[in-house]
């Protein structure tokens, strides 16, 4: 079958290449892939610039719905025929201390799929039967694909945050990670402001029709006068950084309320300089969010089949797999806000 591999670490390396079809092992399913998301961290891999192990030879991916079509020795939960969606959590030690607290996306040797385990930029890839989930019924094969990025946003959103209603929430960054996070964020009842770019036209105006109270253009608008103005001089009471951008962690440490919350979600590409002190003097809460859990996986996929949470709005191209440079490209030039794959 053919597939897209990152074939040798540095920049690029990455092709189309005949590989092996994968069989499932004991407990392992093998999924038909229907759908496929490419991530920003997707291009992270391409450029060689993220912290998370990667290990070429690889078939890159890790955002997907399809068709269980064969399953492995002992698998009990799913059967040939299910409509699935499957966590990135390749493998985890079981035994450090996040793991044994459940939170095993924290383990420090977890391997995850699409990065040091065959992911799904191709027509099947096989999974260990605890990473399949069940999509709802009536979300379709392209919806579902992006229940990965859902899982992270729920996890950063509704697990490793107190967002409450009444509260005002801002999000910077209206890409895909951004748009869920201002849904779940309006679901938990919050007042939502979004903030991008004059590039991030398009993106903002579906914020808005997505349920935003507000999307802001930072370069025509002043969004500290905005959030000074609705909370009488206050600040935000929590602050989502979902852009990667540096300007964004310094604004928001800036606007989010004394005591308020802080939760950096973003991949910055390199370091930068931040006034870090400003934590202390505003006494704010301030964490970090990286990936999810089945707990994650559970809520997200429960707020999706009940129409609570919009994924496949986002999606702005689908091409096939041999499509897959120009689908980085979208991505890279921000011409997509949500590539899909059909393998």
């Amino acid at each position: 079958m053919k597939a897209v591999v990152k074939y040798a670490a540095g920049k690029g390396n990455v092709e189309i290449r005949e590989v092996a079809e994968p069989m499932p092992g004991p407990q392992q399913v093998k999924v038909e892939v229907k759908a496929a998301g490419v991530c920003g961290s997707d291009l992270h891999i391409y450029h060689d610039e993220i912290a998370i192990p990667v290990h070429p030879p690889v078939i890159m991916g890790h955002e997907f719905a399809g068709l269980v079509v064969t399953v492995g020795e002992g698998v009990e939960g799913v059967q040939p025929g299910d409509r699935v969606t499957c966590e990135t959590t390749a493998w985890f030690c079981g035994r450090c201390l996040p793991c044994r607290a459940g939170h095993y996306n924290m383990c420090a040797a977890r391997k995850v799929v699409g990065y040091s385990v065959d992911g799904c930029f191709a027509p099947y890839c096989v999974v260990h039967e605890r990473q399949v989930h069940l999509l709802p019924e009536g979300v379709d094969f392209v919806a579902g694909a992006l229940s990965e990025p859902l899982a992270c946003c729920v996890h950063a959103v509704l697990e490793l945050t107190s967002v409450t209603a009444g509260d005002l929430v801002v999000v910077a960054g209206p890409g895909s990670i951004g748009l869920l996070c201002m849904q779940l964020a309006r679901a938990a009842g919050a007042t939502v402001i979004i903030a991008g770019t004059a590039t991030d036209a398009e993106r903002l105006a579906l914020a808005r029709r997505l349920g935003a109270a507000l999307a802001v253009d930072l370069t025509s608008q002043d969004l500290a006068q905005i959030v000074a103005d609705m909370t009488a001089g206050q600040g935000a009471d929590v602050y989502f950084e979902c852009s990667g951008a540096p300007a964004a962690a310094r604004q928001g440490l800036a606007i989010t309320r004394r005591g308020g919350q802080y939760t950096q979600v973003g991949l910055f590409p390199r370091p930068f300089e931040l006034a870090f002190d400003t934590i202390a003097y505003r006494e704010l809460r301030v964490t970090g969010s990286l990936g999810q859990r089945t707990s994650s996986w559970r809520r997200g996929l429960a707020l999706l089949g009940q129409n609570l949470v919009d994924t496949r709005s986002l999606v702005s191209h689908i091409l096939p797999l041999d499509g897959w440079q120009e689908a980085f490209d979208l991505v890279e030039s921000r011409q997509g806000l949500k590539v899909v794959l059909e393998p």
